[in-house]
């Protein structure tokens, strides 16, 4: 193909290279340049303009992406379930003609996209799931023509390679038992048993009536024989607590109804405690905390492959790490990188927006007449100021301080630093009153929040940026609780789902009940020292900071 600068007196035939815009007429780019475009040109002044000539052997954008996906899609290569759109401008749409998986062979697209730089094949990834209509590929020749040669050599290449294959998803029935534990609650079952129908819906199955029991192997054994006398092709255990071991509660139900399991976790985020196994020929997974949402997991991977007929082992599961990290990076960094970074006193939150909650608001009573959160120690801080600067050089934001008695003092020992006030005029009716202020003052993104007391001063940033760490909605972890030898202590992390219960609270009832209420949701994180334990509110235990 010649291309460059050509005289317009002499360009009929030529391709146009770029839009010219003509007193009354626009001629654009790509437009073969015929005896009244010629002439709109000269009048217009118009006497070179930049344009490309086709040479022998050369053939233009549209056929030659036409022939490259007549050769991709010879029904013989792919066994059909694909769809070409008429070419433009170079491109040809390709897309699924029914609902199914898609199986790409990486090397042979890789060396037709070699052959040369005007001809290329862009796809979605390897295992993409495919709804009818759905856009699989495009074919674009980059310039107005190629060389029939290398155009030869790529669809020579494509004919002899199925690229592009789609396997369809089959109609499959699916069976899901739920275990369940004392207070438990069923919305939490119901959220599970909606996003399993929505995955299942999606893969054209069809999901047979849910099955409710017991948490313990024995019962979820029972009620999977149970659907596997009902039809299901598929068999789902979604536990009443994650699974932790191929050993656990919900893989030896499994193995008690007659299977095996195969592979225990994946290196897919969210979706690592997955369970595959398989009782004869029915796949049998235990499900991880991540399937109640109706979010991408690993699962729906998992899923999209037994619904097209695809086998998947424990070699194909750790195959997936490779682009398995699906979650939403841009809010929210690994877990790692959030437990590993090393606090400073104007850390930025860094993932979701979590808060923390500085209850200050107390009379101090039992250390009458004086105020413990006012008490300076050994370095000349208030008490209060100990537990808000930990809380600043932590990745909480912002850092709410909930103030009652003496508020006047509170805010004067905190002057300066980065903090919301918020006064609780009841605070003397109890400890709820503070809770429920304190939260009411959260921003609306807020999706987290760390409630500390004022007098715990022992604690570290590097302890709350732990908690954080751990927090994890999508697996179940929406309250996280600090222990040390099995005790509970403080501070804890509440998901925003359950800040209406807290507010609801009364007296001087604080958020412990709903630990019981919830115990499903609580990750328990065992710290070895006892500073979640320690709080300073009477003369005896000051002496403990040398006071």
């Amino acid at each position: 193909m010649i291309f460059g600068p050509t005289p317009t007196q002499g360009a009929a035939g030529a391709i146009l290279a770029h839009t010219q815009r003509l007193p009354g007429r626009v001629i654009k780019k790509g437009t073969v340049l015929d005896a009244a475009a010629i002439a709109a040109l000269l009048e217009a002044g118009t006497t070179s303009l930049i344009a490309a000539r086709l040479e022998p052997g050369d053939v233009g954008e549209d056929e030659a992406a036409t022939r490259l996906a007549d050769a991709l899609l010879a029904p013989t290569v792919t066994g059909g379930g694909f769809t070409a759109t008429t070419a433009s401008t170079g491109r040809v749409n390709l897309s699924a003609t029914a609902a199914g998986l898609l199986r790409l062979n990486a090397p042979a697209l890789h060396a037709i996209n070699a052959i040369d730089e005007g001809i290329t094949v862009g796809t979605l990834p390897d295992y993409a799931q495919l709804a009818p209509g759905e856009m699989v590929a495009t074919i674009k020749i980059i310039p107005f023509a190629v060389p029939g040669a290398p155009l030869a050599a790529a669809a020579t290449l494509a004919r002899a390679s199925a690229c592009f294959t789609l396997h369809p998803f089959r109609a499959l029935k699916v069976g899901l038992v739920l275990s369940t534990l004392p207070g438990l609650k069923h919305s939490i079952l119901d959220g599970t048993i909606e996003a399993t129908e929505a995955r299942i819906a999606a893969l054209t199955g069809h999901l047979l009536p849910p099955r409710i029991c017991a948490h313990s192997s024995v019962a979820i054994a029972a009620e999977l024989t149970a659907l596997i006398d009902e039809g299901a092709d598929i068999l789902l255990v979604a536990g009443a607590s994650a699974v932790v071991d191929r050993r656990d509660v919900g893989p030896e139900g499994i193995a008690a109804a007659g299977g095996e399991i195969r592979h225990f976790g994946m290196p897919v985020d969210p979706g690592n405690l997955i369970c595959l196994g398989a009782i004869g020929p029915r796949p049998a997974l235990v499900l991880p905390g991540c399937a109640r949402s109706p979010k991408l997991n690993g699962i729906d991977w998992v899923l999209a492959r037994l619904f097209a007929g695809q086998d998947v082992s424990g070699a194909d599961i750790a195959a997936m790490g490779v682009g398995g990290l699906l979650k939403d990076i841009p809010l929210r960094p690994l877990p790692r990188a959030r437990a590993g970074a090393r606090p400073t006193s104007n850390r930025p939150t860094i993932g979701r927006p979590v808060a923390a909650v500085i209850l200050a608001a107390g009379a101090s009573s039992r250390m009458a007449p004086r105020n413990k959160l006012l008490v300076d120690l050994p370095d000349g801080r208030a008490m209060v100021a100990h537990v808000v600067d930990t809380a600043l050089a932590s990745n909480a934001r912002p850092v709410i301080v909930v103030t009652g008695h003496q508020r006047a003092e509170i805010e004067q020992a905190l002057q300066g630093r980065d903090v919301q006030f918020v006064h609780a005029p009841d605070a003397a009716s109890g400890l709820a009153a503070s809770l429920r202020s304190g939260l009411r003052a959260l921003p609306a993104q807020t999706e987290a929040a760390l409630v500390c007391l004022g007098d715990m001063p022992l604690i570290s940033p590097a302890l709350l940026n732990q908690l954080i760490a751990a927090w994890d909605p999508e697996e179940g972890r929406t309250i996280i609780l600090p222990t040390h030898q099995g005790r509970a202590g403080n501070p804890v992390l509440w998901d925003r789902r359950f800040f209406d219960d807290i507010a609801a609270l009364q007296g001087d009832q604080g958020a412990r009940r709903l630990l019981r209420e919830h115990a499903d949701q609580v990750t328990e994180i065992e710290i070895g020292s006892d500073a979640v334990l320690q709080d300073f509110d009477t003369p005896e235990t000051l002496k403990g900071l040398g006071l």
